[in-house]
């Protein structure tokens, strides 16, 4: 049991943890070259909550089915699951379409040598982007709030 909440407290930390910080790579303030670089990064660090996540949700169920937790209906409980699902929402569906238009933006043959700031439309997806990224950043640490604090 030990080993099982040991790979779910390191999976959840690994999986969420890109989200505390990847908003530093998606500020609106990068010149195209600084972008780049930052969507590259960016890209490699998609990999981490993909995987983390994943672990953390199944060895979750796994502690949960495996131990004494009480009722599924328990708040901490149905609002980490909320949470993590909204988390999922937000990364997938709003961050992901945008970051792509970023990354198209970018790989496009007429811009790659250009430097500078970029078009108003790309500014205007990154601040998006890092708007977005934010609130799943603080989302995450209410659900580390409610993993930490459970009865």
């Amino acid at each position: 049991m030990k080993v099982l909440i040991l790979i779910h407290v390191l999976s959840a930390i690994i999986g969420v943890g890109p989200t505390f910080f990847v908003h530093l790579l998606t500020r609106p303030d990068k010149d195209v070259d600084e972008l780049r670089i930052a969507m590259k990064y960016s890209r490699l660090l998609e990999f981490y909550p993909k995987v983390g996540g994943s672990i953390a949700v199944l060895t979750g169920i796994a502690l949960f089915l495996l131990g004494e937790y009480g009722s599924f209906t328990q708040i901490w409980l149905l609002g980490s699951l909320f949470l993590y699902i909204l988390i999922q929402i937000i990364v997938i569906g709003f961050i992901t379409p945008l970051t792509k238009k970023v990354n198209e933006w970018l790989g496009r043959p007429e811009n790659l040598a250009l430097s500078g700031a970029p078009p108003e439309e790309i500014q205007t997806a990154l601040e998006s982007i890092h708007r977005r990224f934010y609130l799943a950043s603080s989302l995450g640490v209410l659900l580390f709030i409610f993993m930490i604090l459970k009865p």
